[in-house]
């Protein structure tokens, strides 16, 4: 959303951006023109009360356009509706833990009975397409598939010296598995902290040289660091929370590394991608987009420690494949993934609806 708002003409739109609870200082990463944000400020599981604030707050923006964004804001549709807000656009970008293959009746329902508000959807992967056509029913002339844009001059390789790293954390000759996102269960971080630990097992020489580390805050950072410390392991290891130079922080990386149980289009592998690593993904939702085994990265199956573990082994041992890998996802963001054709395609899809009498 940053970067669409940053790239789409100021002078053409207008934006405001209502969050269904609160924003945090990520919103002044939009500096294109001056965007206000309005919290409502829901209460954790059902709060109806968020209804008529959002009902109001549209009677005062008076929109020409409504885009809404998964499952969680999807009844904004209704509202939007109901507010007079004419032509409304809804985004998926992938499921939760709670419903990783979109199959729950219950939300499926949801979806299909605001299926005749929402005049185009808009899925950030192939897989996500297919899915509303099959369980939802929405007819493809409605889908427009779009992903995500990167931009790949924050984004880059490591030009010089490994930087954004704790001071004596990571030698020159170390390997430094990393992974940025939010802690949360469908991201499985877990896994992934269960197969550095198996790969030092499998080659105790490791703990010389190899380093994890995982950037982002929630619920599974608890877990994450009680594992490294009762393997004894908690000094190869860090986990600093969230953070704002994840730029600097990928590039101090040699390999991303991914264990989702669901994903729509990651940006953090595109970032991972645009800034010169190697990738390893579970095979699910639309990693297997991103990620070709062999080419740019490896695919394995989500939650299989001991696949992950030997594939973490396999680039501890032979750098030539990371350097190899690394440059071939770099030539793959500067040709399909640039904010550009990103942003020309969410301007096409909402030229379209504005043209389109509803």
């Amino acid at each position: 959303m940053v970067n669409i708002l940053n790239s789409l003409p100021a002078h053409k739109y207008r934006h405001a951006v209502v969050c269904l609870t609160d924003y945090t200082s990520f919103a002044q990463r939009i500096v294109a023109q001056p965007v206000p944000f309005y919290a409502l400020h829901k209460q954790p599981g059902r709060d109806v009360s968020i209804y008529p604030r959002l009902w109001r707050k549209l009677r005062e923006l008076q929109p020409d356009l409504v885009h809404t964004r998964n499952l969680s804001a999807l009844e904004g549709q209704f509202v939007a509706a109901a507010a007079g807000v004419r032509r409304r656009v809804h985004g998926e970008h992938g499921r939760d833990v709670f419903d990783l293959y979109g199959s729950s009746r219950k939300y499926n329902l949801l979806r299909r009975a605001a299926r005749p508000l929402v005049g185009h959807y808009i899925t950030v992967s192939r897989d996500l397409q297919a899915w509303l056509q099959a369980m939802v029913g929405v007819p493809a002339s409605r889908i427009t598939q779009i992903y995500s844009g990167v931009d790949s001059m924050r984004f880059h390789p490591r030009a010089g010296q490994r930087n954004g790293l704790p001071a004596g954390f990571a030698a020159d000759d170390a390997v430094v598995f990393g992974s940025v996102g939010r802690m949360a269960e469908v991201k499985d971080y877990p896994t992934l902290v269960r197969a550095f630990l198996r790969l030092l097992e499998l080659h105790p020489e490791a703990r010389q040289r190899a380093r994890l580390v995982i950037v982002g805050e929630g619920i599974s950072r608890a877990p994450c660091l009680e594992l490294l410390r009762a393997a004894g392991a908690e000094a190869l290891a860090w986990l600093p929370g969230e953070r704002t130079d994840i730029p600097e922080l990928m590039r101090a990386m040699d390999v991303f590394v991914l264990a989702s149980l669901g994903e729509g289009i990651s940006n953090t592998i595109l970032e991972a991608q645009a800034s010169g690593l190697p990738v390893i993904a579970t095979a699910v939702g639309g990693n297997v987009e991103l990620v070709q085994s062999g080419g740019n990265g490896t695919l394995v199956n989500a939650g299989d420690v001991e696949t992950m573990a030997r594939t973490l082994l396999s680039y501890f041992n032979d750098p030539t494949q990371t350097t190899r890998q690394g440059q071939a996802a770099r030539q793959k963001i500067e040709r399909q993934f640039s904010l550009e054709s990103m942003t020309q395609a969410y301007e096409q899809v909402y030229d379209q609806v504005l043209r389109t009498r509803q």
